[in-house]
């Protein structure tokens, strides 16, 4: 039976051809590090030897799974992912969440892939899968995005002997058109491609603003009158925030209340009715709007869609890193600083952790989109 493998590019070849033990591969979007690890996985097990491949998720191990056997029609466990090779060699997957399904275990190869999304990989990598390695003087290899600087960032800078780091950004893979990089490049928040794309681990690891970025746009309360608004309505748990931005793009108006529909409604008629007001008409919200626009001529609905809401928070990233928003210290601040991205198969999403709030980002993103759009139109023209 013929494997036909793809052809690794210059810059696989470079670690593909390097034999130190262990290798740690930081690398952008799009490098091609899945094609590597093929090619490093197959040729080990065709060598009648025993191969690791680790994921943080099982839906990843899984994915990567599905997408060697239809490379390799070998004979297979579907159940327990694993692969058997004719002449003995096998390539098993596992979970970086579940770690300790490794000891007892012998390898030849492990390959750690995306990990800087390994959890606890500090622990995972001294007592679950290094020990792993002991008995065959197996080799390891560590290929992820960076994220901040993790224990994957400590891997990377490891200069000991018998371990070897590789660096390559995106635009290292000679078959992805440039053009889509660059096209991204103007897409993104800094912070997101920098880190994604580039390879270069920031300080606050998932977080679109940049923490020092959310410290400089931090100043008091406008004084001046609010001239356009953001609202982001409650949904459970959460509260309904009113931000109205001045004409420069300061914070001169800002609420933050949990309370029934009536009274939100009573409190929002309260607005300027004059001003434009871009409101969340996502779900049930789509029925909120059309009441209040019964009321506020100038009011637009946004409806949140994985695309939309990403378009929105890139456009809130790009003002800040611009210095062209202000906001005061306090929930504003505090939920800039926790707000995180995480780049997924279909794009960028932006999301607070769990158990925090994003309603202060929301109605902020909201209502800088609102002057974005209106700041040249009707009476708030400036010749």
């Amino acid at each position: 039976m013929r494997i036909e493998l793809s052809k690794p590019h210059i810059n696989q070849k470079k670690i593909l051809d390097d034999q130190s033990r262990f290798r740690v591969v930081m690398c952008g979007r799009r490098f091609g590090k899945s094609e590597l690890s093929q090619i490093e996985i197959i040729k080990t097990a065709l060598m009648g030897n025993n191969v690791a491949y680790i994921t943080p998720t099982y839906k990843l191990s899984k994915t990567f799974f599905e997408k060697l056997i239809k490379i390799i029609p070998f004979e297979n466990n579907k159940s327990d992912l694993i692969i058997y090779f004719p002449n003995g060699g096998t390539v098993e997957f596992f979970t970086g969440e579940r770690l300790d399904n490794l000891r007892g275990r012998k390898f030849h190869f492990v390959v750690v892939d995306e990990a800087s999304f390994i959890p606890n990989l500090e622990d995972g990598w001294l007592n679950s899968i290094r020990p792993t390695l002991t008995d065959y003087k197996g080799r390891a290899l560590f290929l992820s995005t960076p994220k901040g600087k993790n224990y994957f960032y400590h891997l990377f800078n490891k200069n000991e002997h018998d371990w070897k780091s590789f660096k390559f950004s995106t635009y290292d893979n000679p078959y992805i058109d440039i053009h889509e990089i660059n096209d991204a490049r103007l897409q993104l928040p800094s912070a997101v491609f920098e880190q994604e794309y580039m390879a270069n681990p920031m300080e606050n690891a998932a977080n679109p603003f940049g923490n020092n970025f959310i410290t400089l746009c931090t100043k008091s309360l406008s004084q001046s009158e609010p001239m356009y608004f953001g609202i982001d309505l409650a949904k459970s748990f959460d509260y309904t925030v009113i931000i109205g931005l001045d004409i420069n793009g300061n914070v001169s108006y800002f609420e933050r209340f949990q309370k029934d529909w009536k009274q939100t409604k009573d409190h929002i008629l309260t607005l300027d009715r004059n001003k434009p007001i871009m409101i969340d008409s996502t779900g049930v919200g789509d029925a909120i709007t059309e009441d209040l626009q019964r009321y506020f001529q100038r009011m637009y609905g946004f409806k949140y869609t994985s695309q939309s809401k990403q378009q929105l928070m890139e456009l809130l990233a790009s003002t800040i890193h611009k210095q062209e928003i202000a906001y005061p210290d306090g929930p504003i601040k505090s939920e800039l600083e926790m707000f995180e991205y995480v780049y997924t198969s279909t794009g960028v999403r932006y999301n607070a952790p769990v158990g925090y709030h994003d309603d202060c980002v929301n109605a902020l993103a909201l209502a800088n989109k609102c002057r974005n759009e209106h700041k040249f139109s009707g009476v708030y023209r400036f010749i």
